[in-house]
C-alpha cells in the first residue's frame, strides 16, 4: 500500500467512525465541540431531621466521593423534613464534604413548614435555584414551593420572570435544556402549563424531579419527564440516590445503593431535538375561567400585578387596601381603582397579614423585625427587632400587639411606642398563624403540636392543649381560631374540627370530618355558626351553642381535592372561601347554597376580604391584587 492510499484509508476509517457521533451531536442540537460523555449523582427528598436523614445523606456523600468520574451532585427538593434553620445548616454541613460541586433546589417540605417563609435556604445554601452548563448541556433548577401552604407547587412570578431571561439566553445560544424541579409538571402545580409551555419552546431534552420517592417516567406533552427515588432506605436496610450518565445520544438513569454496587440502567432518555414533536404531542387540559351554572354576573373592579408571590391576606384601612409580598414591600392601594399610594420596603418578605388598629398598619417581615407604620403615608412608627424571622400575623387589642415568632416566643408590645409588655418563650416550635384575643386570653396555635391559651395582660400561661400524635405535622398552628359560645374552635392536619372550652382547655368535642378538615376555618358575624373547609370539596358549617357537633349544613362546592391555607369569612350573611387553584366561592352563610364562583387566577388564593354591596378584596400567590364585586 502506499503512502497517499494509507492516508486516505486512515481518513476514510475517521470519517466513518466519527459520522455517528456527528449525527448525534447534530440530532441534540449542540455543536460537535461538545465535551466527551460524563455522569452526575442525582439526589433527592434527603429529608434531614427525619428519622435517618441525615445519616442517609453522609452515606450518599462517601458514595459520592469515591466516585472519581462524577462531575457535579444536584439535588432536586425536600432537602430537610421541615426547613428550620437547624435542618438546613445540618444538611450545609453534610453536604459541604462533597468533592464536587453542588446544584440544589428546596422542595416542599423545605418551604410549607419554613419558620422562615423559606427564606432561609438561600441563605444557607447561597441560591434556591440554578443555571449552569455543562458540556453543552444546559441545567436549569426551579422550585415551585409552596411558601407556608399546603396543597399544590406554584412557580412564583419572579421565578417565571428569571426562567424567561434564563431560556431567552439559551434559546439564542441553541443549547439543549435540562430542567430540575421537585413536583412533576402535572396538575399537581397549579400553573404547570406555564412552564411546561416555556418549556416546549427550547430544545429541552427532559424534566427531571423528586417528591414521589419512587422511580417513575413521565411524558409531559412530549417532554419527557424522570422521577427519581428518595435518598432514604425508608424500610430498605440502606438507602440509594441515581446515577445519571449523558452521552452523545442519550441519558441514561441508575440506582446506587449506599456502600454498594451502581446498578444496571433502570431507564434513559433518547438525547434529540423535539421541537417538533412537542407541537403535535396530546395537550393536557388548561384549567378553565367560566362555570356553566347562571350565577350572577361579577366583574373586576380593578386588579394590580405585583410580581412577585403573596402569601399573606389583605386587610382595609379606610378606603385603600394594605398588603404585603415576597419582595418585602408593604404596599397600599386605594380601593375604588386600585392606584397605588404608598410602598413601605422592609428588609426580607413579608408573609406575615397586616392588621390594622386606627390608623397605624402593624406587619411583620422574614427581616425579623415588626413594624407600626402610619396607615396614611406608609412611613415608620416603630420597628420591634427579633432574632429570627417572622412569618406569624399580628393582631391588636386595646392598643396591645400580639404577635407570635420563628424563635417560639410570643410577646405583647405596646400599640403606640412598640414597647415590649411582656413576653412568653414557653413553646418548642414557630408560629405562623393569626391570633384571638378573646375574654382576656390570647390564644394561637404552634408547630411544636401545642395550642395555647395566655393571660393577655400577663402571657402567663392560663392551660395547653396537645394534639395526641407525635409528629409536629399535626400541630394546629395554621387555622386562625375562632370563638364563641365559651368555645375556641380550631380545625387541625389530622382532619379533626375541634371545640375546646375557652377557660379550662377541655375538650367539649371533636369530630373527624368525613371530607377531611386541615386548616380552613371561619365563624358567622353573629357567632352561631363555625364553618369549615374541607379537603374534598365540601363546605360544612357547625352550630356553636351546641354540647356535641352539631351540623347546621354541608355543602359539596364542586372544587375537587384542596389543601389550601384559606380561612372562611363572612359579611352580609354571604360566607367566602378561596380554593388552592384561583376560585372564590360565595355561599349564603344560612343555607350553604352557592350564590357564585369566580375565578381571579390560577393561583391559590389567600383569606379574602368582604368589602360592602357584595365586593371582595383578594390576593393571590401569584401576586395579583383585585377588587370583585356585582355588575
Amino acid at each position: 500500500m502506499t503512502p497517499a492510499e494509507d492516508v486516505a484509508m486512515v481518513a476514510g476509517m475517521r470519517r466513518l467512525n466519527l459520522f455517528p457521533l456527528l449525527l448525534a451531536l447534530l440530532t441534540l442540537g449542540v455543536t460537535p465541540g461538545r465535551a466527551a460523555d460524563f455522569s452526575f449523582a442525582w439526589l433527592t427528598d434527603t429529608h434531614v431531621g427525619g428519622r435517618t436523614g441525615a445519616e442517609d445523606l453522609a452515606a450518599a456523600v462517601r458514595d459520592i466521593n469515591a466516585m472519581p468520574d462524577l462531575a457535579f451532585v444536584i439535588v432536586s427538593g425536600d432537602v430537610t423534613d421541615l426547613g428550620t434553620l437547624a435542618e438546613l445548616t445540618r444538611a450545609r454541613e453534610i453536604l459541604g464534604g462533597l468533592r464536587v460541586p453542588l446544584h440544589i433546589i428546596p422542595g416542599n417540605h423545605d418551604c410549607k413548614w419554613s419558620e422562615s417563609g423559606a427564606t432561609d435556604f438561600p441563605r444557607v445554601f447561597g441560591a434556591d435555584r440554578f443555571a449552569f452548563t455543562h458540556a453543552g448541556i444546559r441545567f436549569i433548577g426551579l422550585h415551585e414551593g409552596p411558601v407556608l401552604r399546603m396543597g399544590n407547587g406554584h412557580f412564583a412570578p419572579q421565578d417565571l420572570r428569571w426562567l424567561d431571561e434564563t431560556l431567552a439566553r439559551d434559546a439564542a445560544k441553541g443549547e439543549p435544556v435540562v430542567f430540575v424541579t421537585h413536583y412533576p409538571l402535572d396538575p399537581d402545580i397549579t400553573n404547570w402549563f406555564e412552564v411546561l409551555d416555556r418549556l416546549k419552546r427550547v430544545n429541552t431534552q427532559a424534566a427531571l424531579f423528586g417528591h414521589g420517592h419512587a422511580n417513575r417516567v413521565f411524558d409531559h406533552e412530549g417532554v419527557p419527564g424522570v422521577m427519581a427515588r428518595s435518598n432514604l432506605r425508608a424500610t430498605a436496610p440502606v438507602g440509594a440516590f441515581t446515577i445519571v450518565r449523558v452521552s452523545a445520544d442519550r441519558m441514561t438513569f441508575a440506582v446506587h445503593p449506599h456502600g454498594g454496587a451502581t446498578a444496571a440502567p433502570w431507564h434513559e432518555v433518547a438525547l434529540r431535538d423535539r421541537r417538533a414533536e412537542f407541537a403535535g404531542a396530546p395537550q393536557t387540559p388548561r384549567p378553565r375561567f367560566g362555570f356553566a351554572q347562571n350565577y350572577p354576573p361579577l366583574r373586576r373592579r380593578w386588579q394590580q400585578d405585583t410580581g412577585w408571590t403573596i402569601v399573606s391576606s389583605p386587610v382595609v384601612w379606610r378606603d385603600h387596601a394594605i398588603i404585603g409580598d415576597a419582595s418585602g414591600a408593604v404596599r397600599s392601594f386605594a380601593l375604588a381603582d386600585g392606584a397605588p399610594a404608598w410602598t413601605f420596603q422592609t428588609g426580607g418578605a413579608v408573609h406575615s397579614t397586616p392588621c390594622v388598629a386606627g390608623d397605624t398598619v402593624v406587619v411583620a417581615s422574614t427581616d425579623g423585625s415588626v413594624y407600626a407604620l402610619k396607615a396614611a403615608d406608609g412611613t415608620v412608627r416603630w420597628q420591634f427587632k427579633t432574632a429570627r424571622p417572622i412569618v406569624a400575623c399580628p393582631q391588636v387589642a386595646d392598643d396591645v400587639v400580639y404577635i407570635g415568632s420563628s424563635e417560639g416566643r410570643f410577646r405583647a408590645l405596646g400599640l403606640a411606642d412598640g414597647k415590649l409588655r411582656w413576653e412568653h418563650a414557653g413553646g418548642q416550635g414557630y408560629i405562623e398563624t393569626r391570633p384571638l384575643i378573646h375574654d382576656g386570653r390570647v390564644y394561637f396555635g404552634a408547630w411544636d403540636r401545642t395550642f395555647y391559651a395566655l393571660d393577655a395582660k400577663t402571657g402567663a400561661e392560663a392551660w395547653t392543649w396537645k394534639v395526641a400524635r407525635e409528629s409536629r405535622f399535626y400541630s394546629p398552628a395554621a387555622c386562625w381560631p375562632v370563638a364563641a359560645e365559651g368555645k375556641v374552635f380550631i380545625v387541625n392536619p389530622e382532619q379533626k374540627v375541634i371545640a375546646l372550652d375557652a377557660r379550662t382547655g377541655a375538650e367539649v368535642w371533636q369530630v373527624k370530618e368525613p371530607y377531611s378538615a386541615r386548616e380552613s376555618i371561619g365563624i358567622s358575624a353573629d357567632g352561631q355558626r363555625v364553618y369549615v373547609g374541607a379537603m374534598r370539596q365540601f363546605i360544612r358549617a357547625y352550630r356553636t351553642a351546641s354540647a356535641k357537633p352539631e351540623l347546621v349544613w354541608e355543602t359539596d362546592a364542586e372544587y375537587g381535592a384542596d389543601f389550601n391555607t384559606a380561612m372562611l369569612t363572612e359579611r352580609d350573611d354571604t360566607v367566602y372561601y378561596g380554593t388552592k387553584t384561583g376560585i372564590l366561592l360565595a355561599l349564603d352563610a344560612k343555607t350553604g347554597a352557592i350564590r357564585w364562583k369566580y375565578r381571579l387566577a390560577v393561583a391559590a388564593l389567600n383569606t379574602p376580604c368582604p368589602l360592602a354591596n357584595g365586593a371582595v378584596l383578594l390576593t393571590d400567590q401569584a401576586g395579583h391584587v383585585a377588587v370583585i364585586e356585582p355588575r
